[in-house]
C-alpha cells in the first residue's frame, strides 16, 4: 500500500461523486473488482467478515486459479497471498463451508479489508442478538414497564447495560456518588437511581433537558408507587432518590468543581466519585478523563460518540504515544466517517432496499448546486421525506429548495438518469469508505485508553452493548486500584 491513490474514498466525501469524478480517483484494479457488485455482495464481500466454519475464495474456480496457498502474511490473520487472486480460510474442523466470488480482487484491496478487520477493536459484546427484545422488538423484557416509557428500544438497551456496568463498577470500588455528564432528557440518571439505588448527580448543560428529566423523574416516581400498590409483596431494599439535576456545561480544558462536590456531607476525604457519561459528544467525553485525575474520582465508565466535534488540538490526540506516530493526524472527514454505523448499514446493503438511492441521488443534485454556485460545496440537505419514493428530477428539486436555490432551474434530464445509472458505483464508493471506520474509532479510543495508562491508571475498553442496536459500543473503564479478573465481569450479562 505504498500509493496514496487507495486512500481517496477517506479523503473526499460521497456526494462529490460525480462533480469531482471520483470514480477516477480508485486504482483501475479496485474500480474492475467493485464495478457492478450489487448491493448484497458489496455487504458481504467488502464489509462482510467471514462466519465461523467458512472458506471465502476470491478468484474463479480451477487449478490454481484462486491463488497459491502461501504462508499466513505476518500480521495479517487468515490472509494468504497469491499471483492472481486470494483465499481467506477460516476452518473449524474438518469441512469448512465455503463461499465463492467469481471475480478476481487485486491483494492491495483485501489486504486492506483485512488489514481493517485485524487492527480494529473487537466490537462483538459477549452476548448474542440481545435476547431481551425477542417476545417485543419495542419493549426489553429486562427492563420494567416505568423504566421503558418515553424510551426508545435502543436507549432501554443502552441505559440497562451501561447501568448494570456501573453498578457492578460502583461495588467493586466502593464509591459514594455517581455523576452522570451530559446526562440529557436523564434516563440512564434515573435507571441508576430509582432502578438500581445509586445516589447520582446528573450534569447537563441544556436547562430545557434539565427541566424536562425533572418532570420524568416524577412521572416514574408516581408510576414505581402504582407498581408498589399493585404488588405490596415487593420490598425494597432502601427508599427510592431521583437523581440531583445540575445544570452546567462542562469545558474540556477547565476543570469543573460542581462535578466533584458530594451530595452528602461526608467525612474529609470521605467522597468516592464514579464519573459516567453515555455517548458524552465530542469533548464532553474529554473533559471526563481530564477529571479522572481528580483525587476524589476513583473510578469511570465512557461512552463516547461525535467524534468530529473533538478540538482539534485539544480533543486529540491525547496521549504521548499516539503523538508521537507519523501521520497520526485524523481530518474532519475520517472522524466524521468514524460515527457511521458499519453495521446498520451492511443490513442495508443485504436487504438491497430503494433507500441506498439516496446517496446516488445526493451527488446528482451536487452537480446541480456547483451550476448554479460553484462556491456552495456540500450543503447539508435535510428533511426530503420519503426519498426512494420520488423521481430523480423531483428530489433534486426538492433539494434546491432546502438549500436556498430556485427549484425551477432547467435542469440537464439527461445527465441526471446517466448519474443515476452509476448508483451502484456510488454506493460501493461509499461503502469503500466506511471500510475504515472502526479502525479510525479504534485509534481515537486507544488514544483516550493510552491517556489513562500513561497516568498510572487502569483501564480497558469493553464492547457492551450490541453494535446493531447502539453502533458506539465501547465503553471505557478506568479505575486508580486494579480489578484484575473483576474487569472482565463488567460486561457479563446480569441473569
Amino acid at each position: 500500500m505504498r500509493s496514496p491513490a487507495p486512500l481517496a474514498p477517506w479523503r473526499y466525501n460521497s456526494k462529490e461523486f460525480f462533480t469531482d469524478n471520483l470514480w477516477a480517483t480508485l486504482p483501475g484494479s479496485w474500480q474492475e473488482a467493485l464495478d457492478g457488485l450489487k448491493p448484497p455482495q458489496l455487504a458481504t464481500q467488502l464489509l462482510g467478515v467471514p462466519g465461523e466454519g467458512e472458506v471465502v475464495r476470491y478468484g474463479q474456480e480451477g487449478p490454481r486459479a484462486g491463488g497459491l496457498r502461501l504462508p499466513v502474511s505476518p500480521g495479517l490473520p487468515g490472509l494468504q497471498t497469491g499471483a492472481v487472486g486470494l483465499q481467506w480460510s477460516c476452518s473449524l474442523g474438518s469441512r469448512p463451508a465455503c463461499r465463492r466470488y467469481s471475480s478476481v480482487w487485486p491483494l492491495s484491496l483485501l489486504a486492506l479489508k483485512s488489514t481493517a478487520c485485524a487492527l480494529a477493536f473487537t466490537r462483538t459484546p459477549g452476548f448474542q442478538t440481545p435476547s431481551e427484545f425477542l417476545e417485543n422488538p419495542s419493549q426489553s423484557s429486562r427492563l420494567t414497564a416505568p423504566f421503558r416509557k418515553h424510551v426508545r428500544p435502543k436507549k432501554q438497551h443502552e441505559i440497562r447495560r451501561l447501568g448494570e456496568l456501573v453498578k457492578k463498577l460502583s461495588d467493586l470500588t466502593g464509591c459514594t456518588q455517581v455523576v452522570d455528564i451530559g446526562s440529557g432528557q436523564g434516563h440512564l440518571s434515573r435507571f441508576m437511581s430509582l432502578g438500581l439505588g445509586l445516589t447520582v448527580k446528573s450534569v447537563e448543560g441544556d436547562p430545557r433537558l434539565v427541566e424536562r428529566a425533572q418532570r420524568l423523574d416524577q412521572e416514574l416516581l408516581q408510576a414505581l408507587e402504582k407498581e408498589e400498590k399493585r404488588h405490596p409483596q415487593v420490598v425494597l431494599a432502601g427508599p427510592r432518590c431521583s437523581p440531583q439535576h445540575v445544570v452546567r456545561w462542562v469545558e474540556p480544558t477547565a476543570l469543573c468543581e460542581e462535578l466533584l462536590l458530594p451530595l452528602e456531607t461526608l467525612p474529609r476525604g470521605g467522597a468516592r466519585l464514579l464519573l459516567t457519561g453515555l455517548h458524552a459528544c465530542g469533548d464532553l467525553s474529554v473533559a471526563l478523563l481530564r477529571h479522572f485525575s481528580c483525587p476524589e474520582v476513583v473510578a469511570l465508565a465512557s461512552v463516547g460518540c461525535c467524534y468530529m466535534k473533538l478540538s482539534d488540538p485539544g480533543g486529540y490526540p491525547l496521549s504521548q504515544w499516539v503523538a508521537g506516530l507519523p501521520g497520526h493526524e485524523l481530518p474532519y472527514r475520517l472522524r466524521e466517517g468514524a460515527c457511521h454505523a458499519l453495521e446498520e448499514y451492511a443490513g442495508r446493503l443485504r436487504r438491497s432496499g430503494p433507500g441506498l438511492r439516496t446517496h446516488c441521488y445526493r451527488a446528482a443534485l451536487e452537480t446541480v448546486i456547483r451550476g448554479a454556485r460553484p462556491e456552495l460545496r456540500r450543503p447539508g440537505v435535510q428533511g426530503i421525506p420519503r426519498v426512494h419514493e420520488l423521481k430523480i428530477e423531483e428530489y433534486v428539486q426538492r433539494g434546491l429548495q432546502r438549500v436556498g436555490l430556485d427549484p425551477r432551474l432547467p435542469l440537464n434530464l439527461a445527465a441526471l438518469r446517466a448519474h443515476l445509472s452509476q448508483e451502484n458505483r456510488v454506493v460501493a464508493f461509499f461503502s469503500l469508505a466506511l471500510l475504515l471506520a472502526p479502525l479510525v474509532e479504534t485509534l481515537i479510543l486507544l488514544d483516550r485508553l493510552l491517556y489513562l495508562q500513561e497516568q498510572g491508571f487502569h483501564a480497558e475498553l469493553l464492547p457492551i452493548f450490541s453494535p446493531e442496536l447502539s453502533p458506539r459500543n465501547l465503553v471505557l473503564v478506568a479505575t486508580k486500584r486494579p480489578l484484575g479478573e473483576a474487569f472482565s465481569l463488567l460486561e457479563t450479562e446480569d441473569r
